[in-house]
């Protein structure tokens, strides 16, 4: 039987104050997403709602650690942009590529926010997104020296930060536009932010979170599949 791995979290209302620190406006109503709290929907030039979440963790010799909480917040317009899977199955969906790639490149805003499960150096989480969208612009034959310029430029913004448990980590993608911004927050610090301009680092920064098979998370990939194929059957 494998050995169960516990990780101490603290009471919902605990972790309630964190959220204050994001510059947008937060809806009430919050789905806990491996007891933390995230709000069922976020207002940034619109609203948008929760429609995915799941975490990134490993297992290593049945011990399951888990590194971070995520929630994928789209507009729900976004389904228009998604009619040619009307009637497909979650499972089905999750295993299609070309479902997401649909999603990733619909014309909407999208939001991620991540939060810190355990903690880590800024500079390992820095690492861990240069080497994820290096590698995939590599793979296509984009990864210029401007690519690497931008990279460079968000592998410093994390290398200064330390990633408490409760940090909170976002990415925003503006709809029709190929930049992003990264904010990070965390108790007891300003909040700091970077603006991504080159349209290939954020292309690859949303396939990360957002790719499919090859995304960070399964459980994030598995949650958005089954919520958007409930919503295209009805």
């Amino acid at each position: 039987m494998a050995a169960a791995f516990h990780i101490e979290t603290e009471p919902a209302s605990a972790l309630l104050p964190h959220i204050a620190f994001l510059p947008l406006t937060l809806d009430a109503e919050m789905v806990m997403v491996d007891e933390f709290p995230f709000p069922s929907q976020i207002t940034t030039s619109k609203p948008l709602s929760l429609l995915g979440h799941g975490i990134t963790d490993i297992e290593i010799q049945y011990l399951q650690i888990k590194f971070t909480a995520i929630g994928v917040y789209l507009e729900p317009e976004v389904v228009r942009h998604l009619q040619q899977w009307k009637g497909k199955p979650g499972k089905e969906l999750a295993e299609d590529d070309a479902f997401f790639e649909a999603l990733i490149n619909a014309p909407v805003e999208k939001f991620l926010r991540v939060v810190v499960i355990k903690e880590i150096k800024g500079s390992q989480y820095g690492v861990q997104v240069e080497r994820a969208v290096r590698d995939r612009l590599a793979a296509v034959d984009k990864y210029e020296e401007e690519e690497e310029e931008a990279l460079e430029k968000v592998l410093e913004f994390f290398r200064s930060k330390y990633l408490k448990k409760n940090s909170i980590i976002t990415y925003h993608f503006p709809a029709n536009s190929g930049t992003a911004e990264i904010t990070f927050t965390t108790q007891g610090k300003e909040e700091s932010k970077i603006k991504v301009e080159n349209a290939n680092v954020v292309e690859m920064i949303k396939k990360w979170y957002l790719g499919g098979t090859r995304g960070v998370s399964a459980t994030t990939i598995t949650s958005l599949a089954n919520a958007r194929s409930a919503e295209l059957c009805k």
